[in-house]
């Protein structure tokens, strides 16, 4: 099997780790809405995800572009370009992470922590769908030639 075939394989579990990531965000946001869950519990889980969802979105970034996926890597390069604004704009605080529990119950925090979680959600979901294809697709042409 071809090298293009296991680095899309790879992708495609990335990719599914990531969907589960933006899943639980999705969850944590409704629970701190519907007062199931407070705002220090839900900064520590959320931020706790923050750098590693960032990290392995990098990372497979970078791996796209080493192995000349061109596409694939340009499809990336537009979240991690908000992900590097979003850190750089986020609250003072003195760990790790984008969420602090002082503004957290902010109405309009709320709404835009929903909102980008499901476009990152959508994120997710398209790009599994596009590896997926690429995996198949480079499956098929190593097994014919």
């Amino acid at each position: 099997m071809s090298t293009e075939f296991w680095i899309f394989m790879l992708a495609v579990m990335i990719a599914i780790g990531l969907l589960f990531t933006m899943v639980w965000h999705l969850i944590c946001v409704d629970e701190l809405k519907s007062d199931y869950r407070n705002p220090v519990d839900f900064c520590k889980n959320l931020n706790r995800l923050v750098m590693p969802e960032y990290g392995v979105h990098l990372a497979l970034t970078i791996i796209l572009l080493v192995n000349g996926l061109w596409i694939s890597a340009a499809i990336n390069i537009p979240l991690i370009v908000y992900h590097v604004w979003r850190y750089i704009q986020r609250p003072v605080m003195s760990g790790p992470g984008l969420y602090d529990p002082t503004e957290v119950m902010n109405k309009a925090h709320l709404e835009f922590y929903t909102k980008e979680g499901f476009i990152k959600c959508g994120f997710y979901v398209l790009s599994f769908l596009i590896y997926l294809y690429n995996m198949l697709v480079a499956l098929v042409h190593s097994l014919t030639t």
